[in-house]
C-alpha cells in the first residue's frame, strides 16, 4: 500500500477529529454573558397549541435573549425587545438552576439503576415554573405600559423533551383568568447545562450525555426499591375500577382536548381499553411543540386488566416520617404478566377532599423519582427541592424492573380524598402528555392513621 494513500487516510482521520472537536466545542461553549436566539411561531406554524390565547396573543413579539452567569447555578434570563418599543423588558432574576436540572438525591445516587432512571424521568418530564410581578425574582420594565398593568404571571419551563429545549410564556389577566399572549422557545446552552450537571451532582455528564440529549429508553433498568424507602407496614385495599363511568374532563385536560387524536367514541374509560389502538395522541415534538400529523401511540395494555392494590405505611430514604404508598398490581393482557404501577412517598391524611369534576387541585404529579410538579410557583419550588422530596411514581414489570411509561402512555398520577367521605381515595392516571385521564380507581383505604406527623 502506498505511503500516499496512508498519507492521504492520516489526513482525512485528522479532518474527521478536527471536525468532531469543533462540533463539541461549538455546541458545548460557554461565557458568562450569551446571546440567545428566541423562536416565535405564528399560528399557522402552530395550530395545534392548546394554551387559551389572549386578545393580544402574538401583538407583543420580537424579542431576544440574554443569559447572564451569576454564579455556580444562578442565572439571569433577560427577555428584551428586538426593536420595537412597546415591547416591554421582562428579566427572570438569579434563577437557581440547580432547582431545573436533573439532580440526584444521596439515596438514589446509591444505585446505578436509580440514578439512571432519575435522571431520565427528570428530564422527560415537564417543568413550568411561575413567576408574579411582586417576585423579588421577576421584573417587567419599559414598554408601552399594557405588559406592567396587566402581566398575570411569566413562566420559565423546561420542556419533557431532550436537554436544552426551554421555553418562556408570558401570560395577561384577561376574562376574570389568565391568557396567553407571548410564547418563545430557545436553546438552554449545553456547556452550561453540563456544567451545573457535574457541579450539582459530582458525575461525570458524558455518563448520561447520550440518553439526556436524545430520546435513549432505558427500559429494563432494575429498580432497587428499598434504597428509596423501607415498608412498615402494609394491607390490602378494596378498589372499584370503574370503567364504565363516563370520562372526566377538566382543567388541562379540556384545553387539550383537541389534541386527542381517537379514530372511535370514547365515552367511558373502557372505550380507551377495548380498542387502545384507536386511541392517539399528538406528540410532543422538539422545541416544544404539539403535533397532531405525528401520532404517538400507546401500550395500555400493560394496564389493561386491574387485579389488586395495597397500602402501607413507609418510611422514606429522605427521613420524613408518617408517610404512605398505592400499589395497583395489574394483568399485562398481551404477555399475561404482572405489572406494577407504585405512587410513594404521600401522605394520605394531608391530601385535599374533592369532587371529582375538580381533581386538578389534587396530588398532580409525574412520574419519575426526585421529580417536580409540572406547574408551581418559583417560592414553592424554592421551599421544596426537587431532590429532597419522598415522592416517587414508577411502573415496574414483575421482575422490578423499569417499563417506560412514556411508551406506555402514562404521564403520571392524580389523586384527592373524596368530597364526602375521607375513607375513599380517587386515584386518576393521566395519559402521555395529560391530553386526557385513562383510569379512574376509587379505593376504600379505611380509618387510615400515619405512624406519625412530619
Amino acid at each position: 500500500m502506498s505511503s500516499k494513500f496512508f498519507a492521504g487516510s492520516l489526513m482525512l482521520a485528522c479532518l474527521g477529529v478536527v471536525t468532531i472537536f469543533g462540533y463539541f466545542l461549538d455546541r458545548y461553549r460557554t461565557a458568562d454573558t450569551m446571546s440567545i436566539t428566541v423562536k416565535e411561531y405564528s399560528t399557522e406554524e402552530y395550530p395545534e397549541d392548546p394554551a387559551p390565547l389572549s386578545d393580544y396573543y402574538k401583538k407583543y413579539n420580537g424579542r431576544s435573549l440574554e443569559l447572564v452567569k451569576k454564579d455556580d447555578t444562578h442565572f439571569d434570563f433577560i427577555l428584551s425587545p428586538d426593536s420595537d418599543r412597546r415591547v416591554a423588558t421582562v428579566t427572570f432574576k438569579n434563577i437557581d438552576l440547580e432547582l431545573f436540572v436533573p439532580k440526584l438525591s444521596g439515596w438514589a445516587g446509591q444505585d446505578e439503576g436509580l440514578e439512571t432512571i432519575t435522571f431520565v424521568d427528570r428530564e422527560w418530564n415537564r417543568q413550568q415554573v411561575s413567576f408574579t410581578l411582586d417576585s423579588e425574582y421577576l421584573d417587567v420594565i419599559g414598554g408601552d405600559g399594557f405588559e406592567i398593568e396587566n402581566l398575570h404571571s411569566a413562566h420559565l419551563a423546561r420542556n419533557c423533551l431532550n436537554a436544552g429545549l426551554w421555553e418562556i410564556l408570558l401570560f395577561t389577566k384577561e376574562d376574570g383568568g389568565k391568557k396567553l399572549y407571548y410564547q418563545g422557545w430557545f436553546d438552554f446552552p449545553l456547556g452550561h447545562y453540563k456544567d451545573i450537571f457535574e457541579h450539582i451532582n459530582n458525575v461525570s455528564y458524558w455518563k448520561h450525555w447520550h440518553r439526556l440529549e436524545h430520546w435513549i429508553d432505558p427500559a429494563g433498568t432494575a429498580i432497587n426499591l428499598d434504597l428509596l424507602r423501607r415498608v412498615d407496614t402494609e394491607r390490602a385495599v378494596r378498589v372499584d375500577p370503574l370503567l364504565d363511568e363516563r370520562i372526566i374532563v377538566a382543567g388541562e385536560q379540556k384545553r387539550k382536548i383537541r389534541t386527542l387524536n381517537s379514530s372511535t367514541n370514547l365515552v367511558t374509560w373502557r372505550d380507551i381499553y377495548l380498542q387502545p389502538e384507536k386511541v392517539q395522541f399528538a406528540t410532543f415534538v422538539p422545541p416544544g411543540q404539539y403535533k397532531l400529523n405525528s401520532p404517538w401511540d400507546n401500550k395500555y395494555w400493560q394496564v389493561g386488566e386491574f387485579e389488586s392494590a395495597l397500602i402501607r405505611n413507609i418510611s422514606p430514604a429522605s427521613g420524613y416520617k408518617g408517610l404512605q404508598e398505592l400499589e395497583l398490581t395489574f394483568n399485562d393482557t398481551l404477555s399475561g404478566e404482572n405489572n406494577r404501577f407504585i405512587i410513594s412517598g404521600f401522605d394520605l391524611n394531608a391530601l385535599p377532599q374533592l369532587d371529582t369534576q375538580d381533581y386538578p387541585k389534587g396530588l398532580y404529579m409525574p412520574m419519575g423519582i426526585n421529580v417536580p410538579p409540572f406547574y408551581q410557583t418559583y417560592d414553592e419550588l424554592l421551599e421544596k427541592p426537587p431532590y429532597d422530596s419522598s415522592y416517587f411514581s414508577l411502573l415496574l414489570d414483575q421482575n422490578d424492573q423499569w417499563i417506560d411509561h412514556h411508551s406506555t402512555s402514562i404521564d403520571g398520577p392524580v389523586m384527592h380524598l373524596d368530597k364526602e367521605d375521607k375513607s375513599i381515595l380517587h386515584l386518576y392516571l393521566l395519559s402521555y402528555e395529560r391530553h386526557t385521564l385513562i383510569r379512574h380507581f376509587k379505593i376504600n383505604v379505611g380509618e387510615y392513621t400515619p405512624l406519625a406527623s412530619h
